[in-house]
């Protein structure tokens, strides 16, 4: 599937036109799927136009088409990682000015989406290989961890690269980095792990060799991880809290906004729950640094939630080991002093099954 590879600019000018109901002045005359722009057409509404080419090839085809000429990402020359580009909206920043957690989450995810669909995976939001969907078999996510060590403003434009490897035999992992495409400095790193679940079941399932072939095509030939480091905090074991927790926020709901194309909540909703117990004077005087989720059970739309606070001892302060080569970036090294950890739960409330547990590291804020 190939992807636009023209500047921004030429991008917004025809998303501008299209939202004016007319095509740019400089779009050259072509045919595509069977339809002839020129000069002629200039005049006729582009719904009208649009509205014949459905009739003729269907909508999902045209629809499909248009976010391909529009989006801002293709595959890298070798085929084996997806880089795309996205500017970051008013409704995406919070109360720091700067985009939040769950924006870079959704945007993490997104890239991922298009990325297998840019190998010709399944469009459905699932990512599934050939075999995946004739045997139902999904991904589902094991454990997400996101480093952030410079968050992006309003109108920035962020580049975000993703790849994906195995990971055993019951799972693959997908890795992202995260740059200012304006001066090209790493601004984050993220992992994840995911495992395969058969849909109907609900049980998780090994991967077969008939999928490991499917995808690992499309991998790269030698591991690369967006941490290389050893021991780094994407591989450390979250302690389960224990009641009493210091902090809680009780009977969490999960919205109808909140489910996902599985019918079931979407991944960043944790992100939100897991913040929601978090004490305020923490939210007033330091900004998230690094999160870590380990998923460990579905949370479905009529399940209510309970979310767990409580601050991580540690014996020694904490610190992040200088990173090196095109992943590292400075950012990390500084501002290492004050940098506070806590434990998290997410529980099904009344009884107490365990839905996720995660870490976060949070840093001082520094002034705007």
């Amino acid at each position: 599937m190939s992807m636009l590879k023209a500047p921004c600019n030429a991008a917004a000018d025809h998303l501008q036109a299209l939202v004016q109901c007319r095509p740019p002045a400089t779009f050259p005359r072509r045919r595509i799927f069977g339809v002839s722009f020129s000069a002629a057409h200039r005049r006729a509404p582009v719904v009208s136009v649009l509205d014949r080419v459905a009739a003729a090839d269907g909508a999902a085809a045209v629809a499909g088409s248009l976010a391909d000429r529009l989006r801002l990402g293709s595959l890298t020359e070798d085929g084996l990682s997806y880089k795309e580009r996205f500017i970051v909206r008013c409704y995406e920043v919070g109360i720091n000015k700067t985009a939040t957690v769950e924006t870079i989450a959704n945007l993490l995810q997104e890239v991922g989406c298009n990325h297998a669909q840019s190998v010709g995976f399944s469009t459905d939001g699932f990512a599934t290989t050939t075999t995946m969907r004739k045997l139902h078999l999904i991904w589902v996510t094991a454990r997400m961890h996101i480093e952030i060590y410079k968050y992006p403003a309003w109108s920035d434009v962020i580049e975000i690269e993703t790849w994906c490897q195995g990971e055993g035999r019951i799972g693959t992992r997908r890795d992202w980095i995260l740059k200012d495409y304006a001066t090209g400095q790493v601004i984050g790193r993220a992992t994840s792990k995911w495992v395969m679940m058969n849909q109907d079941t609900r049980r998780l399932q090994k991967v077969s060799d008939d999928v490991r072939d499917e995808y690992l095509v499309f991998c790269p030939r030698e591991l690369r991880l967006a941490f290389p480091e050893e021991n780094n905090g994407s591989l450390r074991k979250i302690s389960k809290l224990e009641d009493p927790a210091q902090h809680s926020r009780l009977g969490l709901v999960p919205r109808r906004a909140d489910l996902d194309m599985n019918q079931h909540v979407n991944n960043v909703t944790y992100i939100g729950w897991v913040l929601e117990s978090m004490p305020q004077e923490v939210i007033d005087t330091h900004e998230l640094q690094t999160i870590t989720l380990d998923y460990r059970r579905e949370c479905q739309h009529d399940d209510i939630v309970d979310s767990l606070t409580g601050q991580e001892v540690t014996e020694d302060a904490k610190t992040i080991p200088e990173l090196q080569g095109t992943n590292g970036s400075t950012m990390a090294t500084k501002g290492q002093q004050d940098c506070r950890q806590f434990l998290h739960l997410l529980r099904l409330s009344g009884e107490g099954l365990e839905i996720n547990r995660g870490r976060t590291e949070w840093r001082k804020k520094t002034a705007r």
